[in-house]
């Protein structure tokens, strides 16, 4: 007999000894299991914890390609979740599987829920989580998208970049930061200023492990480098913690060509027509012979190339 065949039956007696129960798997690999019964129940290798003060509403399921969503609600506890662990993202896309079982017989039960946690907030001292289901990962755009710029993310399997070429990052720890935004250097000048821009800091050690933030401004200044996210990193940053900076790519032709070397696997199309050449109507004294715009454009930076 299957367990939900042996919880189907238990609950067919009348007399039921059921409980709800949740594992959070991070990203980290570590496990935490919850209840609310008032003991703790143990199976498949996790301990539920009682009296860990987290609670779930009710489940909302459809068929279909609907997305089923809930929300866990629950206390900050310094031996649980905490809001350090909440703020450096660790629960940020965990998994979450919740069951209905027969804390009396734990071999009795039914997977109800399976998903990740989406949006977190926090106020007073507790915490609200979203539960996405599995069908959340279907409600993406898919397909390409028809414009100048790279449609690819630096590094990823379609940009392709080897963003530990030599050059392209530096590893080297944080000398003063201000307000967890603002990052200062006295080395870093044998690279080009603006080099960084819209690249990615990571923090590779410290509270702060594992977040990333995007680069609005590198800058050269008298007092050396002055990097610049564009929001301010959750948790609290210290000198001596190590950080990983990735160079920047604005998503242009001539930057993939001339800073990457990597046009080959451009995703964009440098001379699709814009939104004024669409608009445009004939001119007497311009060329109107019906040929292919995109000729022309090419032709012209072909030109350009040969200039250089």
């Amino acid at each position: 007999m299957s367990g939900a065949e042996a919880l189907h039956a238990h609950l067919g007696g009348g007399i039921t000894s059921v409980c709800r129960c949740w594992s959070v798997t991070r990203a980290d690999g570590a496990v935490l299991g919850f209840t609310d019964h008032d003991e703790s129940v143990a199976f498949d290798e996790i301990s539920f914890r009682a009296n860990s003060g987290l609670t779930a509403k009710a489940l909302v399921q459809g068929t279909g390609l609907a997305v089923d969503n809930t929300e866990a609600l629950g206390a900050l506890m310094s031996e649980a979740i905490t809001e350090e662990d909440l703020l450096a993202g660790h629960y940020d896309g965990a998994e979450v599987r919740a069951w209905l079982v027969n804390w009396g017989d734990p071999s009795a039960r039914m997977m109800l829920f399976r998903g990740t946690i989406g949006e977190v907030s926090r106020a007073n001292g507790a915490f609200e989580a979203e539960l996405r289901g599995l069908t959340e990962a279907l409600n993406q755009p898919q397909g390409r998208v028809f414009q100048p710029q790279c449609s690819a993310v630096l590094g990823d399997g379609m940009c392709r970049f080897d963003l530990s070429a030599p050059g392209y990052r530096a590893d080297l720890a944080v000398e003063a930061v201000e307000d967890g935004r603002v990052f200062r250097f006295a080395g870093l000048d044998d690279y080009e200023p603006r080099w960084f821009e819209r690249g990615s800091l990571r923090v590779v050690s410290g509270a702060a492990e594992g977040l990333v933030g995007i680069v609005k401004n590198d800058r050269l200044s008298n007092d050396g480098r002055v990097v610049e996210l564009w929001e301010q990193l959750p948790a609290q940053i210290e000198a001596g913690d190590m950080i990983r900076l990735e160079a920047g790519c604005d998503k242009r032709a001539e930057t993939c060509r001339l800073k990457f070397d990597n046009f080959l696997n451009f995703r964009g199309f440098p001379y699709i027509p814009g939104e004024d050449w669409l608009m445009s109507y004939p001119k007497r004294g311009g060329v109107n012979e019906g040929g292919s715009k995109f000729r022309t454009l090419l032709s012209e930076a072909f030109d350009g190339l040969q200039d250089e």
